[in-house]
């Protein structure tokens, strides 16, 4: 594969809401201890190397409780210098012919996360402004256009609409309704909402479907943002959305995963996660109205179940420190550099790395 030219058109590929705990149903309370080894490869055999790692914020629903590392690697540094201040862990080798190796352990804490509709609504009732601090999430980018069909689509959804709640359900409705997942899609797939409605072609992944329901939302005046991060462990809910051992134990290289968030001035950011209904239907071989999907509908328009992690809401944005190659789409999986040539990280095996979770009871 020539890595330069590796995905370099997916390229172009906050602070959490303070709300009120008795807001939240609580349940479920996990822990899990997650380990990164990194051995890079490439073809030559002396060659520098970098490494941006995502590491998990610290909310109210999950947070790091240890964190260390360690490696052969020349520097080191954990920074959220960047426009979406999403926290990094970077490493960086000199040219040589020694292994580029890290390793990386975390405990994380999570917390089943479910915002009760009765305050959601009744907020949403009163129109109140949102904040300039938010507004940010209103803007387009190159992969989230707010204009054009995407704001046809939107008018469309919402016509006759006062409400932002109201909205937020039509525009979940209709995505989880004509969106399904393709698996041919890589990864976790581009997230480019504009060329999604342009082509009239609605199968792709995690990263497209809900890039989609954020481009929808904001073209609808409701701040929205992806959020990346990775599944963890066993779903209480379908194997579809997680799976593990007997003992706990997931090999999660690949269990990137993008979910979604809305915001309701009164509340804050509220959880969504329209792409996994689509993930359901294709596993479990469902369909749209069939009692578990209608179950999981319901569920996942204002919760997220917590095996899984969030790293970022960062689209497009430049690395700290600034990488050969930028803006970078997302950042829900390690991004590495070798000579200016971006490492596969859609491959474990050939970047090199393995990600592993063991739920600690």
């Amino acid at each position: 594969m020539e890595r330069r030219g590796f995905l370099v058109g997916s390229m172009v590929l906050g602070a959490m809401a303070i709300v009120p705990s008795e807001m939240f149903a609580v349940e479920n309370r996990r822990r899990f201890k997650v380990i990164a080894d990194f051995d890079i490869k490439y073809d030559e055999k002396d060659f520098p190397a970098k490494l941006w790692f995502p590491l998990p914020y610290d909310s109210d629903y999950q947070k790091v409780r240890s964190l260390k590392f360690s490696g052969n690697y020349d520097d080191s540094n954990i920074n959220s210098d960047n426009k979406e201040d999403a926290k990094i862990l970077f490493a960086s080798w000199k040219k040589s012919d020694k292994k580029k190796t890290l390793h990386v352990e975390m405990e994380i804490e999570t917390t089943y996360r479910s915002v009760n509709l009765k305050y959601i609504k009744k907020a949403s009732s009163k129109n109140l402004p949102i904040p300039a601090s938010v507004k940010k999430f209103l803007e387009p980018s190159s992969h989230i256009p707010t204009d054009g069909k995407i704001k046809e689509i939107a008018d469309k959804l919402t016509k006759g609409m006062t409400d932002r709640f109201q909205k937020v359900q039509a525009i979940y409705n209709w995505v989880t309704k004509t969106t399904f997942r393709d698996p041919k899609v890589i990864g976790c797939g581009v997230g480019n909402a504009g060329k999604m409605v342009e082509s009239g072609y609605f199968g792709g992944k995690c990263t497209d479907i809900s890039s989609l329901f954020v481009a929808l939302t904001r073209a609808a005046g409701i701040p929205c943002r992806d959020v990346f991060g990775i599944r963890l462990g066993l779903s209480h809910f379908s194997k579809a959305l997680g799976k593990a051992d007997k003992n706990g134990f997931a090999n999660i290289s690949t269990w990137q995963h993008c979910r979604a968030e809305y915001y309701i001035p009164g509340i804050g950011w509220v959880p969504t996660d329209p792409a996994d209904i689509t993930k359901l239907e294709l596993v479990e071989k469902l369909n749209y109205n069939d009692k578990k999907t209608k179950e999981l509908r319901a569920k996942y328009i204002n919760s997220w179940e917590m095996n899984w992690v969030g790293f970022n809401w960062g689209r497009d944005f430049v690395l700290s420190p600034k990488p050969e190659q930028f803006p970078i789409n997302m950042l829900g999986y390690p991004y590495g550099e070798v000579d200016g040539d971006v490492l596969n990280y859609y491959s474990p095996r050939a970047f090199a790395y393995k990600i592993t979770s063991q739920e600690i009871k």
